[in-house]
């Protein structure tokens, strides 16, 4: 029970940084999506840096690049995360955190359609009717509000891509962002620079919230490997849902984002099918008691 706890703690600890990305970023809406990005991986990297230094797995994670194999998919999935922060990020300063957050509660659908595909994992009746209750949601809001959600849809399939390739890719979280980190940083750093030659950098006057990015990346993503190795998946799959709701309501009630009756009926559908998948987990994780 202890375990459960701590793992119970962690978990929300993670999800509840994460849900409030969307109040976070917004403290950046001023910088360029593209400088707040290069600041997040720097110092991402440096908190994982002396990360791997505390726990002795340097070594290891330095070993690890030279995988070719492994090297090969890392840089994939470092330039499929890289996209989707970026994505997030611009997403926040178009005042758009509502559709991001649809983004990351499409997510496990994708997944299911990402797996069915690619790996070949069946899916049962009530996966396949919350799949299709989420495409009618996306499909009302083309239809609704005349535009496709791309901003979702593009969060949601490249995060589901890049679940699948860690998937299949045996690293541990810590060294594989880590990795992913240190494959990005050089293009990070360049670019910082440039700025600064340019006298184009944000840097002085928003220093702690730019060096907060990397906290707010590396912690969360810790917090959720830990509790991954003591939660049972269908606690880790209710605790998903909290932070694109977190994300959601800070939007409407704070940042005051407009939640018309088109994009709430379009967020219904989506939720239905959410829950009937959840359900459709449930039944299955009990099946295998």
């Amino acid at each position: 029970m202890k375990a459960y706890t701590q793992g119970l703690l962690q978990g929300t600890g993670a999800y509840t940084i994460w849900g409030g990305f969307g109040l976070y970023f917004t403290l950046l809406a001023d910088v360029p999506s593209d400088e707040v990005l290069a600041h997040r991986v720097i110092w991402c990297l440096l908190i994982v840096a002396g990360l791997l230094l505390i726990t002795g797995k340097l070594q290891s994670t330095l070993a690890i690049m030279r995988q070719p194999r492994t090297l090969a998919w890392l840089t994939l999935s470092s330039i499929l995360i890289s996209l989707n922060w970026w994505i997030y990020i611009w997403a926040v300063a178009q005042k758009e955190v509502i559709q991001a957050s649809l983004g990351y509660f499409l997510s496990p659908l994708i997944a299911v359609i990402l797996g069915r595909i690619f790996l070949g994992e069946q899916l049962n009746n009530l996966q396949r009717i919350s799949v299709a209750l989420a495409a009618i949601g996306v499909i009302w809001q083309l239809i609704a509000l005349g535009r496709v959600p791309w901003i979702a849809l593009s969060l949601s399939t490249l995060f589901g891509f890049y679940g699948l390739i860690r998937k299949r890719t045996p690293v541990n979280s810590l060294s594989g962002l880590a990795i992913e980190s240190m494959l990005v940083a050089p293009i990070a750093l360049g670019f910082v620079y440039w700025l600064v030659l340019e006298g184009q950098n944000h840097f002085d006057s928003h220093p702690w919230a730019l060096i907060g990015s990397g906290l707010m990346t590396a912690v969360p993503l810790l917090l959720f490997a830990s509790a991954a190795q003591r939660l049972p998946l269908s606690t880790l799959g209710f605790l998903n849902y909290l932070a694109p709701t977190l994300q959601i309501i800070s939007a409407i009630f704070i940042l005051h984002e407009p939640f018309p009756l088109q994009r709430m009926i379009s967020f219904m559908f989506i939720w239905a099918g959410l829950l009937i998948f959840s359900v459709s987990i449930y039944r299955e994780l009990k099946s295998r008691r």
